[in-house]
């Protein structure tokens, strides 16, 4: 729309309900960058959805995955028997243990990336950060590539916290970030004064600002806020907001959850894979145990182990765990070696990952560390490997490249390679 032609008969008329209509089709119109790509998948999809669990901090394998009893950097835990003869888990997953024969455990993964900021960067692109380019996040590949752009809920949602963005794909692939599960999210209805006639108003005449704006400066961000904008009216619009509230649900499933926000998350995380949901991003905080460890992992344990659990138990009974791939993971291991604050530090040399559903061959150990849980025996899993592997079973072909707005192109995995010994 000309700005100049915009004048303020148009905006009386921009309260109509067809004008409201056809300004909300256009700020969803998917636009010509980085949008949903029809073309086929290296191989068909068999996760239709895909929920990351994210321990933030980097949680110890050796007292939660890959338990080292009897050994002196094994600390207190014991090991338990799983429902799949060759995995033992900590004792303090005991549900996750009755649910072993749908987890395939990766012992092997392994980085070079030991600081925080740099190593969750890492595992949620696949690439080491770059000053000179943002990659976009697993998420945001899924909502560019395999997203619906007339969808009424966002493809990329992350729950508990902001999940990395989609870099050059655009803000308009970014997670929708709920930073708490239970009630709806916040300003999805209008303000007190404000009828739909003033917010259309107020649409057109924000749309008429971007169309100047990007008239004057030729800046194709304006495009990709023009479609955050357009999906923002969409959810409002939505009945299937509704899968944000949990106030519907029964003590008795919130219990099953263990009633704690990250069981709230992982609950909301499969009332969407219900709606449509590509990537939903749970995160459970509090995994940088550099003091008392043991205590503050069991607690950790105590909260992810009925989530986790009742996830995979109600998206089987949904009929939904074939077509929902479940992983879960933080940035790196812990160090085998007890500091003097009874914490272990950062390792990523060494540690594990967690996937089940969708393509995945329950019941299954890929990978080992040695005795004390210090290096991984045999080849290593690299970072790329898994996003490739997670990526390959929502039907992301890990080679596919884009070409950034600086001409260079980036694939979906920095030569990552799919592990097929936990595909089923």
């Amino acid at each position: 729309m000309n700005a100049q032609a915009f004048d303020r008969r148009t905006l009386l008329r921009a309260g109509t309900s067809a004008f409201f209509g056809a300004l909300v089709a256009r700020a969803l119109s998917p636009g010509r960058a980085f949008a949903a790509d029809p073309t086929p998948a290296a191989r068909p999809a068999k996760a239709q959805a895909v929920v990351l669990l994210w321990l933030n901090g980097g949680p110890s394998h050796i007292d939660t995955f890959d338990p080292k009893p009897g050994r002196a950097t094994g600390g207190p835990f014991k090991a338990i028997a799983s429902r799949a003869p060759s995995l033992k888990l900590c004792e303090h997953l005991p549900l996750l243990a009755e649910r072993g024969d749908k987890l395939a455990v990766l012992r092997s993964m392994s980085s070079k990336e030991g600081n925080h900021s740099r190593a969750q960067y890492f595992v949620h692109t696949g690439y080491a950060p770059n000053p000179t380019i943002v990659h976009p996040s697993l998420g945001g590949w899924a909502s560019a590539r395999l997203g619906d752009p007339k969808s009424e809920l966002p493809a990329f949602v992350s729950i508990g916290g902001a999940s990395f963005g989609a870099g050059f794909l655009g803000v308009q692939n970014g997670p929708f970030v709920l930073q708490k599960a239970g009630p709806p999210p916040a300003d999805v209805t209008l303000p007190q004064g404000v009828d739909r006639e003033r917010f259309g108003r107020r649409l057109a005449a924000l749309d008429a600002m971007d169309a100047r704006f990007a008239q004057s400066t030729g800046d194709a961000k304006v495009e990709g806020r023009r479609q955050v904008y357009g999906k923002a009216v969409r959810l409002m619009d939505s009945p299937k907001i509704d899968a944000f509230d949990l106030s519907g649900e029964s003590a008795a499933t919130l219990a099953k959850y263990g009633d704690t926000d990250f069981g709230r998350g992982c609950l909301v995380a499969r009332r969407l894979v219900e709606r449509g949901v590509k990537f939903i991003e749970v995160v459970l905080d509090g995994w940088d145990t550099h003091q008392n460890d043991f205590d503050r992992t069991q607690k950790l344990m105590a909260t992810l182990d009925p989530a986790f659990a009742a996830l995979l138990d109600d998206l089987g009974e949904r009929g939904r765990l074939r077509s929902t791939l479940v992983a879960c993971l933080g940035e790196f291991g812990r160090t085998p070696k007890i500091n003097a604050s009874e914490g272990r530090d950062h390792w990523p040399g060494a540690w594990s990952a967690v996937l089940a559903g969708a393509g995945v061959r329950g019941g299954t150990v890929h990978g080992a560390t040695d005795d004390d849980g210090a290096k991984v025996v045999g080849p290593p899993t690299g970072v790329p490997d898994l996003l490739a592997t997670m990526a390959t079973l929502a039907g992301l072909d890990p080679a596919h490249t884009e070409m950034t707005p600086v001409g260079r192109p980036i694939s979906v995995t920095d030569m990552g390679s799919p592990i097929r010994a936990i595909m089923a």
